[in-house]
């Protein structure tokens, strides 16, 4: 044994077991308030914050500790006060924020509470559906993808050929695998003048799409249906897939239903988890393959194996085979039209 490597492997471990606390320490600081009421009131003692938010006042200071040593609260040991820069405050206390992620620990908390069942699948035939995980995932992923539909999607609709005009007079839209609606609700934003149609098999997430939608005011020109894949009616100017159609089982006949449902010179944009193509150069260039395997390892490929055909793509497919499944479906002109450091954005035609 390389007694050198060995310490550098167990630091590395518990970097990583660092980065577990912290995230809880987020989830916790979203759930009880800590992040907004530090933003919203300045600089403040453990025992200030912890009366502002009704907690107590010892874990808010051991919480506060933490997060400071963390790097990701700021102490002032002349006064023992706490604050928040205004990075760490668009990142942690605005939900309006492009940068917002605190929320997304939600999607952390659920993986760990869900390893049981995890556990199951690896022992068992891998499959386990999306709707058996704990709620915590579906808020998780919601506001994992959210703030970056928000300052993205508006540019990724303006590079799909001629669809941002379509939309601008009134055209058709169908999200297939919409969850909790946040995509709907920019392009209606957007496009007031377009007709957007979500659809999802799980119910609970529809149900909370069509919340999301009146919170926003645009119950009026948003619709909300529980329907798979291969199931939803109508025909479409544009159908998109965000971050979804590797989660499924059949992604070659659901890309196939969706070009059945285009109107003519119709468009399907997918939007997929960033990955280089080819395993070996992905695990080795891309930042965020060891997140989004292990995540797909836990969430993606057990829902996709769940389902018919099983064919497990997985979060890291990557734009080539992605293009493949598209080709097979009958969508042959595919182009990449954007991609950001968490996604690629894909323009397919028959």
């Amino acid at each position: 044994m390389n007694e050198t490597r060995l310490e550098e492997l167990m630091g590395q471990l518990v970097g990583h077991m660092t980065g577990a606390a912290l995230c809880f320490g987020i989830w916790l600081g979203d759930e009880l308030g800590l992040y907004r009421e530090l933003d919203a009131g300045g600089p403040a003692r453990a025992a200030d914050l912890a009366t502002r938010t009704g907690c107590h006042e010892r874990l808010v200071r051991e919480w506060l500790d933490g997060q400071t040593a963390g790097g990701l609260v700021h102490r002032d040991p002349a006064d023992d006060t706490y604050s928040l820069t205004p990075e760490a405050a668009a990142a942690l206390a605005d939900d309006e924020s492009p940068a917002f992620v605190a929320r997304a620990m939600n999607a952390v908390a659920a993986v760990f509470i869900d390893m049981p069942k995890v556990a199951d699948a690896f022992r068992g035939d891998g499959g386990l559906s999306w709707g058996d995980h704990h709620p915590c995932l579906f808020s998780g992923t919601e506001w994992f993808f959210r703030t970056g539909y928000r300052a993205e999607l508006p540019n990724w609709i303006d590079g799909l050929d001629g669809v941002a005009d379509i939309l601008a007079r009134g055209g058709r839209v169908a999200d297939v695998g919409c969850g909790h609606g946040a995509s709907v609700i920019v392009l209606a934003q957007t496009y007031p003048a377009a007709s957007i149609t979500g659809f999802d098999f799980h119910g609970p997430s529809v149900e909370t799409a069509r919340e999301r939608a009146a919170e926003a005011g645009v119950s009026d020109r948003t619709t909300f249906e529980v329907a798979d894949a291969t199931s939803y009616p109508g025909t479409f100017d544009l159908i998109c897939f965000f971050d979804c159609l590797h989660d499924m089982g059949d992604p070659v006949g659901i890309a196939r239903y969706a070009r059945e449902h285009l109107n003519e010179d119709g468009t399907v944009m997918l939007v997929e988890p960033f990955a280089l193509d080819g395993r070996d150069q992905n695990i080795a260039d891309n930042p965020l393959s060891a997140m989004l395997y292990t995540v797909s390892s836990a969430v993606c490929t057990p829902n996709s194996l769940s389902q018919d055909v099983g064919l497990g793509l997985g979060a890291q497919a990557g734009e080539a085979r992605l293009t493949e499944v598209l080709a097979e479906a009958g969508l042959h002109r595919v182009r990449r039209v954007a991609q950001t450091p968490l996604n690629l954005i894909l323009e397919a035609k028959p």
